[in-house]
């Protein structure tokens, strides 16, 4: 690849926080690529301490494509804070992200980049209407998400697909803790913005094993359910302001 390439100004960043997904992350990253074709993108892999040959085998696309960019974590950090950390450092402002183990489809990024297009969205969600999980997993997310929308009323019936898409400065300006991942409609509805959503299929995995279990994300998401409601009563929405200097007679 020329220098040129690495010196365009992408118009939307492709954020993937990973831990030990090497077999499946390649794949993905050519159907993003495919997904949008002649745009101008790049790619962020976030690795979140990998044991296995992530860092490797990103390392080596990132080589011959510049557009694709390997963040790395010296430790495991959770996936709240590769996402911080990818977007901190994407270059575009409208960010679409999706999970590194190949079960979000990424034909469906397009759509959620471009409802990022309409005044007042904030952020676009995948919202899954077919599951590959397993049975037990997919009872428990159910639970979890009727027990968050009762509480939070963020008015989404799936804060844990990992499609999303969002504005980079709206983003950044959330309180960030280690679950923050999970709210994230609540959190930007709580800020003042709309959220979009879209309808979506996973996929089944091909490769690894899902490196979340049932009852730590229970044991960890109650307290963080209480904390999030706290907050977004507490908070207050970032004021609009004008400048009198703006003004035209």
């Amino acid at each position: 690849m020329s220098s040129s390439l690495a010196d365009t100004q992408p118009d939307l960043s492709v954020v993937i926080p990973a831990l030990n997904e090497a077999e499946n992350l390649p794949p993905l990253i050519g159907e993003i690529q495919a997904a949008f074709t002649g745009r101008a993108i790049e790619i962020v892999v976030v690795d979140d301490g990998s044991t296995d040959d992530t860092q490797s085998v990103i390392g080596q696309l990132s080589d011959t494509d510049p557009s694709i960019r390997l963040l790395t974590h010296s430790e495991r950090l959770g996936r709240s804070a590769g996402m911080l950390t990818g977007v901190r450092a994407a270059r575009a402002e409208i960010i679409v992200s999706l999970d590194g183990d190949g079960q979000n489809d990424p034909k469906y990024l397009p759509d959620l980049a471009a409802l990022l297009e309409r005044d007042g969205v904030g952020l676009s969600a995948g919202q899954r209407i077919k599951h590959a999980h397993s049975p037990i997993k997919r009872l428990s997310s159910k639970i979890a998400n009727g027990v968050r929308g009762w509480i939070l009323s963020d008015g989404t019936r799936d804060s844990g697909c990992g499609l999303k898409g969002f504005r980079r400065s709206a983003y950044l300006d959330l309180p960030y803790f280690e679950t923050m991942h999970r709210f994230l409609p609540a959190l930007f509805r709580g800020d003042g913005w709309d959220i979009a959503f879209v309808d979506v299929v996973d996929r089944p995995r091909l490769h690894g094993t899902s490196k979340y279990g049932v009852f730590d994300r229970l044991m960890v998401g109650l307290p963080d359910l209480y904390g999030v409601w706290w907050l977004i009563r507490r908070r207050r929405r970032r004021p609009t302001i004008s400048d009198s200097a703006d003004r035209t007679n």
